[in-house]
């Protein structure tokens, strides 16, 4: 048996030739038009289509190469697609800070003493109406050739997302390209106050900003001598820092290369702005859209409001909020019902880490999917490193029943280190069982990170990056993706067996999920059942059942990587009498990967025997 089949996974979806119960479906987010689970791909351009593999740390484009929007070619797409993808996350799109010399271009050049590794930070966005000149072919025209990038993307069947940061913007913001009739962010400042309400930044009065102290021998550019690395950056007064520092010079731990956006919050925590009446956690997207017609708004607002409107208007599907929760809730009352308004099925995506956050977040901010980051991701995280049990991933489910839906499940991105790395599980394979966890116990999206599906284990030492995450900040080649890229060619010529086996695993699962209907239907537990009544189950080994009017669904995962379980998985009464199903047998059928066995109903209760190899995986269906 190969170790990819060795993952856990029982599925066994049964078409049953009789009627069913009434099955309560899901409410979903217009976003979701499809009635099916979505597949998101998160992917750094710049990273994509590098194949230089040089890797010198701190190394410039010349040295270690950088992907383009080019690279994303129409059997690129088609093999992202056929993965089983739904959206391209394009992460890094925003025309943030570069140190390359692109002055031919009318781009000016940046600063070394507020900035973050060799390429810079994607978070750090100095024009929100232009693209990053690092990924075009010709930065003269990188604007059209990202319009081209939309273009194919939809051409090959896929919806695209790219960031919008509301929290912060880079500490030397421009916003050269803002169309005419719009300013840049802090173009009518009035800097003479800490804070007014139409300011777009916080000033520290009386003071000008000073670089931080560079602290455990790192230094800008890796120490590097260049003409703006020389200690300063005038700033005048001083501006707060993105993370909330009010000091004039920051610490070199603060997000010292960006300044707060003022949303009409005061220094004392006060709101200047109207607050969302109560109930309006009740009200759809028409009635928030209306609430703020006739409201004064902060120019923070608008502006960003205008942003997001601007790329819906390129062809842009949707958007990933970062750090949402930095922001108050009334913004995004506003901002997303007017998005909504425009394009009801974009889609809305946001960092917030803050369970009790959630509901607000979901039903008055009127976002479609936040991070299921604190409690499924770090649950599920535990478990693969061998100090968590499978008993608290029910508990995880049943806190967020309510907002399943809206919990997007991942296991990697880009500020999560890498499955295969030492310092989480040091083996890609040990994530098959949660990828099935993640991808089948809700009706909500899963998001992958590209070379996830190769085993990327991010162990480069790329400069200002840390290893066991690939660099946000640097250019740098990543290898195992690279050898499934292969020059190109987009086909895995380069890849050793287990990585194909396992790229081959991630597309039969994502294209089941995509494709299943009782993925979208209801979910109930059976793990306490089976540790109850089923010799040889344990805290290792998980199961849950899925369903709707035409597929049932059962998922049992062992996350023991070194020993086997054997036991007899049993059905409770209640979810066959709900099936429907008498007592017999049913062939089932591995939908992964073509074995066969039985499914025996005794006494109104289900049986199945099962022996599960470290890691393995079924799926079967009658």
């Amino acid at each position: 048996m190969s170790k990819i089949r060795s993952v856990i996974l029982l599925l066994v979806f049964l078409s049953i030739g009789c009627k069913t119960d009434k099955i309560e479906v899901k409410s979903m987010s217009k976003a979701n038009s499809t009635g099916k689970k979505q597949v998101i791909y998160q992917v750094f351009p710049r990273l994509f289509g590098n194949t230089n593999t040089t890797n010198k740390p701190w190394g410039t484009i010349e040295e270690n190469g950088v992907g383009k929007f080019s690279d994303f070619s129409e059997k690129a797409l088609q093999e992202i697609k056929d993965l089983g993808v739904t959206y391209i996350w394009y992460t890094g799109v925003p025309h943030h800070g570069v140190i390359r010399d692109y002055s031919q271009y009318g781009i000016t050049s940046d600063d070394p003493d507020i900035f973050k590794g060799r390429a810079g930070s994607p978070y750090a966005v100095k024009d929100y109406y232009n693209v990053n000149p690092d990924l075009a072919e010709n930065p003269e025209k990188r604007l059209e050739e990202f319009k081209a990038l939309v273009e194919r993307t939809h051409e090959a069947g896929l919806k695209l997302l790219i960031d919008i940061v509301p929290n912060h913007v880079a500490r030397n913001y421009e916003g050269k390209s803002t169309p005419e009739g719009l300013e840049p962010f802090g173009a009518s400042d009035d800097n003479t106050k800490e804070y007014a309400r139409d300011n777009n930044f916080f000033y520290v009065q009386g003071e000008s900003f000073k670089v931080p102290n560079w602290e455990n021998g790192y230094l800008p550019l890796g120490g590097e001598q260049q003409e703006l690395a020389d200690g300063k950056f005038k700033e005048t007064p001083a501006k707060w820092t993105g993370n909330g520092s009010r000091l004039a010079q920051p610490n070199v731990n603060d997000w010292y290369e960006t300044v707060k956006i003022n949303y009409g919050v005061r220094p004392d925590g006060s709101y200047d702005f109207d607050v969302l009446p109560a109930d309006f956690d009740k009200k759809n997207i028409e009635e928030h859209y209306q609430f703020w017609s006739d409201k004064d708004i902060p120019d923070s607002w608008v502006k960003f409001k205008d942003i997001a409107l601007y790329w819906l208007d390129m062809g842009v599907d949707g958007f990933r909020f970062d750090m949402a929760e930095m922001v108050p809730v009334e913004f995004w009352s506003y901002m997303n019902s007017h998005i909504k308004m425009k394009n009801s099925e974009a889609l809305l995506l946001a960092e917030v880490y803050q369970p009790s956050l959630y509901r607000e977040y979901i039903h008055k901010g009127k976002m479609d999917y936040l991070y299921d980051k604190v409690e499924m991701y770090d649950s599920l995280k535990h478990i693969m490193q061998g100090h968590g049990w499978t008993d608290h991933i029910p508990k995880v489910l049943e806190g967020l029943e309510d907002i399943e839906h809206h919990m997007l499940h991942f296991l990697e991105n880009h500020d999560e280190q890498r499955l295969a790395s030492p310092e989480f599980a040091g083996n890609a394979l040990k994530g098959m069982p949660a990828m099935v966890v993640s991808t089948t116990s809700t009706t909500s999206p899963t998001m992958i990170y590209f070379g996830q599906e190769v085993g990327e284990s991010g162990a480069e030492n790329a400069g200002f990056g840390s290893a066991s995450r690939t660099s946000i900040f640097d250019y740098i080649g990543v290898p195992h993706h690279q050898r499934w890229l292969n020059d190109k060619k987009f086909d895995g010529g380069q890849l050793s067996k287990e990585e194909r086996d396992l790229r081959d695993f991630y597309k039969r699962l994502l294209n089941f999920t995509i494709q299943s209907d009782a993925l979208m239907g209801n979910y109930q537990d059976i793990h306490y059942y089976n540790k109850d009544n089923s010799e040889g189950y344990d805290h290792r080994v998980l199961s849950f059942v899925r369903w709707s009017a035409k597929e049932k669904v059962i998922v049992v995962s062992n996350f023991e990587a070194n020993d086997s379980r054997v036991f007899e998985l049993k059905i409770p009464r209640d979810i066959i009498q709900k099936w429907l199903l008498k007592d017999g047998v049913y062939e089932v059928e591995d939908a992964l990967y073509g074995s066969k066995k039985n499914l025996k109903v005794e006494n109104g209760i289900g049986k199945i025997d099962i022996v599960l190899e470290p890691l393995q995986s079924f799926v079967f269906k009658i």
